[in-house]
């Protein structure tokens, strides 16, 4: 197999380096992933090397070009990149070593705490070391280790920096009380050390957030972005009839209503194994074969649109966070308009800064804070807004990989934040960005019968890229 590889290669006058040629042999068929990457290859390269098939599976547009196609005249071009280092596929470098755990911290820390020193009320931040010393009032930036409540009711917390840690003690009689606080979030600190040194009393809390002088400014742009989340092909429970009643509409109004993008925040499939006896919910109980059938659904929906898709916790990809795109394996029958990319990922559609998520991390935040619930999502994802990270609490039920850089950290104030995972479905705008839970396509499962959940299901929430407008488009029976 190698040599026909190599002899198709040269006829080509392509050259594969050793790991370009090691990852095609490793492929369950080395030919027909060959083959792939020979329609994608932009017709003046010659050399490949492991990085350049890498970035053609994720959809890489610098250094793979679509095959040339005559564009009537008319016709919607669209206008849609991935953000530079937010893409997790083809970057991940960890391997679990006690080094990539301080790495990802640190990388979190430095990127959290600049975001509180950019804060207007804040500025410059000391270290806890040098704050320890001063019998004046500081102003620290650091990362929450622990949280605790005394018997007497107040709060006690952690936290650390590169240099020392520090208690921060909050009386029960101080407004400060009612804040909520979550493990491994970044806070910046007004205060005063004790007598002895020992711990700060906070005059005031800052967190990262988004500014409140972000604002939608309206463009000439005509066009609107779709979100479908949670689709569930393969359960027994997807909802066919309303996903047809729903493309049925795209082709009918999308053109005239300018829907152009359609962006797909995970899982798009059932999966196989995602929890115990799922075989018995399952209409189509191959991975393969539900990618398969993914694909024949998409192909439905009308041709000028984009699509964007990335995996969830039931699609085929590793369980950890930051997940990378879907392996060519699932993809090779989906038409070339369809980007597949990583969870999370950041994106600019029609000059808008995108940020799509699927939304694992609302487990962890729903179990960690008293108020927050499954029936509404949108205010776990302001808590996500407000810390400026997607996941911060590490060690429980959503699996975070230790990278060395922290891509949950929401690094860029997003004009759309979008996430699924809980099936419910609204929108609210906070500091001007549109949050949005983009519903599912998968009627009440017989776990969330089981705990009472009702799902908001059928439902396609539209963003205007012009004036920032949200409809929800509800094809529901």
């Amino acid at each position: 197999m190698k040599t026909e590889i190599l002899s198709e290669a040269a006829k080509r006058k392509v050259f594969f380096s050793p790991d370009a040629m090691e990852m095609i042999l490793s492929n369950s068929d080395p030919m027909a992933f060959t083959n792939t990457v020979f329609a994608h290859l932009s017709s003046n390269m010659m050399f490949v090397s492991k990085e350049d098939i890498m970035s053609c599976i994720a959809g890489d547009k610098v250094l793979f070009e679509s095959p040339k196609e005559v564009v009537p005249k008319n016709k919607f071009t669209s206008d849609l990149t991935v953000l530079k280092n937010t893409d997790i596929t083809g970057e991940s470098t960890c391997e679990g070593k006690i080094n990539d755990f301080a790495q990802y911290f640190r990388s979190r820390y430095l990127t959290l705490r600049r975001l509180v020193e950019k804060r207007n009320d804040f500025g410059r931040g000391m270290d806890i070391a040098k704050a320890k010393t001063l019998d004046r009032d500081v102003k620290i930036v650091g990362i929450i280790f622990d949280v605790s409540k005394t018997k007497n009711g107040h709060t006690m917390i952690t936290l650390e920096d590169d240099s020392d840690t520090i208690k921060v003690f909050i009386s029960k009689d101080s407004p400060l009380n009612s804040e909520t606080f979550v493990n491994d979030e970044v806070i910046g600190i007004l205060g005063r050390p004790n007598v002895q040194r020992s711990m700060i009393i906070p005059e005031k809390i800052y967190r990262p957030d988004i500014p409140r002088n972000h604002v939608w400014e309206p463009s000439d742009s005509t066009s609107k972005v779709a979100f479908l989340s949670d689709v569930h092909v393969g359960s027994c429970t997807f909802l066919e009839n309303d996903w047809h009643r729903m493309v049925s509409w795209l082709k009918a109004n999308s053109e005239k209503q300018g829907i152009n993008y359609i962006v797909f925040p995970g899982d798009v499939v059932d999966g196989i194994g995602v929890f115990p006896d799922q075989d018995k919910e399952l209409n189509i109980n191959d991975i393969d074969r539900q990618y398969e059938t993914l694909s024949e659904y998409l192909k439905e929906i009308p041709d000028h649109i984009k699509m964007v898709v990335h995996p969830g916790n039931h699609d085929a990809a590793r369980l950890a966070e930051p997940q990378p795109a879907l392996n060519l394996r699932f993809t090779k029958n989906f038409d070339s308009n369809i980007l597949m990319v990583g969870n999370p990922v950041y994106m600019k559609i029609e000059d808008r800064t995108v940020l799509t998520y699927h939304g694992k991390s609302m487990d962890d935040w729903i179990a960690a804070v008293q108020h927050l619930t499954y029936e509404n999502p949108l205010s776990v994802m302001k808590e996500m807004c407000i810390r400026r990270h997607l996941a911060p609490i590490y060690g429980q039920r959503n699996a975070l990989a230790p990278e060395k850089k922290d891509y949950m950290a929401m690094e860029y104030v997003p004009d759309i934040f979008v996430s699924g995972h809980v099936h419910g479905a609204g929108q609210e705008i906070y500091n001007g960005v549109r949050m949005i839970n983009a519903s599912t396509w998968q009627s009440q499962t017989e776990y969330q019968r089981q705990h009472n959940f009702n799902p908001d299901p059928g439902i396609m929430p539209t963003v205007d890229l012009g004036t920032g407008q949200i409809r929800m488009h509800n094809f529901h029976e």
